[in-house]
């Protein structure tokens, strides 16, 4: 009982830290504003007796309530029904009392006319009211406390039911039943272990790649450019910290100089270089290869966390030299490079289509190659070197010529970006080669599953597709990054779409023997 008590005040504390976050930064508002555009209520409309906003206020910190409950059932599994409402009803309310007592300060506060949007920008008065339902500091708080813990009670009263019965353990036999009977069938199983599958599952991706572009739009064309100049960053990074296991922090510079190597000789400042993009094309591959060989050589001995601080502070050499007063001859400066040259075929000067395949064709020329390293020799080699340099150098491996090639390599896919981005835009800058665009592509690499095509081609399209649709999110793209990581970690530790080899090893490691992601 002692434990149980326990876990519920931990469970209980952290989810109230939780909620009070999110109200102090702001978000409880702006996911309240989501949640209203998704089910298309008007603001002037009453749900319940409530304004449509403070409905989906309400929504929202219910979701979180239930969360807490639907987490303290599964703490107590085994456990019998009445001790799991026990926990769950303590869990609510140390919940509730943290919120409520929040909710009570603010109100109280608000209501005397403290403007605490000046010590916290996103603290509004209409952000009080609304945690407040629109009520008096009293009764807010109280009905904060009281829903709360009703919705842990709700959550684990499901939870404990879903588990007794079983229902998602009989859905997911029924559904490995099923897919193990159609992979059974002798065409389907030939097919699957044919060395063409892959290659025709892409080809059908290509047929989609081709149509979409003439019916998406301007704007959807140009989201889907950037999720693909973010595949290729992800597939090249993918080769240096998915398959050689070495920590690049500084991948932007890669991407930085191939954009400024196309956007200097094909703009008329302030070189008046013009020079044609399918002849820059590969100059900007070349600068970026050349820039990584010359990286990695000087840190050829180093491994793991002084890889990735020296890399790191590679990229934020390259990122204030271009936007250094002392070299705007060279680089343009802070105000970056205008009018970049693009592609032009036959005559066709390309527009928002033509540059959506040209990404396209890009990026399936990046999937060929790290398909063809990856069951290669040098890629079995970069396996080894990610799992034990060690003992790859005893086995015979050059460890210094396949850090160097994986770097070289990576640097050419981020060069190839770089020259894609800039021409597209018609300009690059220094703020386009900020710290954050090497996050983003190593995000998507983990969180896609390190080692896996798909997996990068899947975290690109999360982490940069999604913030597309979601627009009001764009002010908490850091936290939404920080969570996803950490969902990750817990939910699925080998990344959305796990390479097969790591999905094998999680799943045979020690306390993982058996399960199924």
């Amino acid at each position: 009982m002692k434990t149980q008590l326990k876990s519920s005040l931990n469970a209980g504390i952290t989810f109230g830290i939780v909620s009070l976050f999110l109200y102090l930064i702001g978000f409880t508002t702006t996911a309240s504003q989501i949640i209203q555009n998704l089910l298309k209520l008007k603001p002037a409309s009453t749900v319940l007796g409530m304004d449509s906003l403070t409905f989906s206020f309400a929504l929202f910190i219910g979701l979180i309530g239930l969360w807490a409950g639907v987490n303290q059932a599964r703490s107590q599994k085994g456990q019998p029904f009445g001790t799991v409402l026990l926990s769950a009803v303590l869990t609510g309310l140390v919940h509730g009392l943290i919120v409520a007592l929040a909710a009570y300060i603010t109100g109280s506060l608000n209501a005397s006319g403290v403007k605490m949007n000046t010590y916290l920008s996103q603290l509004l008065p209409a952000s009080v009211k609304l945690f407040l339902f629109n009520q008096t500091p009293v009764l807010g708080a109280l009905s904060q406390l009281a829903f709360l813990t009703l919705t842990a009670l709700v959550g684990a009263a499901v939870t404990y039911g879903l588990m007794v019965s079983n229902v998602f353990g009989k859905l997911a036999d029924a559904w490995r039943s099923m897919w193990k009977q159609v992979n059974a069938v002798p065409a389907i199983a030939k097919f699957r272990a044919s060395p063409y599958f892959s290659y025709v599952m892409y080809s059908l991706l290509l047929l989609v790649m081709v149509f979409v572009p003439l019916r998406a739009g301007q704007y959807w064309n140009y989201t889907l450019g950037t999720v693909g100049i973010y595949v290729l960053l992800g597939l090249g990074l993918n080769i240096v910290v998915g398959l050689a296991g070495l920590l690049n922090l500084g991948y932007v510079a890669f991407f930085a100089i191939g954009a400024y190597t196309v956007a200097l000789l094909t703009s008329p400042a302030p070189h008046g270089l013009v020079w044609n993009f399918w002849l820059v094309l590969p100059l900007g591959i070349l600068a970026a290869t050349l820039v990584g060989v010359l990286l990695v050589v000087p840190v050829l001995r180093m491994r793991g966390d002084y890889l990735a601080i020296v890399t790191l502070g590679f990229g934020e050499i390259i990122r204030i030299l271009s936007k250094s007063d002392a070299l705007t001859w060279l680089t343009g400066g802070p105000k970056g490079v205008n009018n970049v040259g693009g592609p032009v075929l036959f005559g066709w000067v390309f527009d928002d289509v033509s540059y959506l395949y040209l990404i396209f064709l890009s990026v399936l020329l990046a999937i060929f190659v790290t398909r063809r390293l990856q069951n290669s020799r040098v890629g079995r080699a970069w396996e080894s070197m990610r799992e034990d340099e060690t003992v790859s150098r005893a086995m015979g491996i050059n460890i210094l010529k396949h850090k160097v090639l994986a770097f070289a390599i990576g640097a050419a896919f981020a060069g190839l970006g770089g020259v894609l981005f800039a021409a597209r835009n018609q300009f690059t800058g220094p703020e386009d080669h900020n710290m954050m665009v090497s996050i983003n592509v190593l995000s998507a690499v983990i969180v896609g599953g390190m080692g896996s095509i798909p997996g990068v081609i899947a975290g690109a399209f999360v982490l940069k597709g999604l913030p597309e649709i979601l627009r009001e999110l764009e002010n908490y793209r850091v936290l939404a990054f920080a969570t996803l990581l950490v969902v990750m970690m817990l939910v699925r530790p080998a990344g959305i779409l796990p390479a097969s080899r790591r999905k094998f090893e999680h799943e045979n490691a020690p306390g993982n023997e058996g399960s199924k992601q």
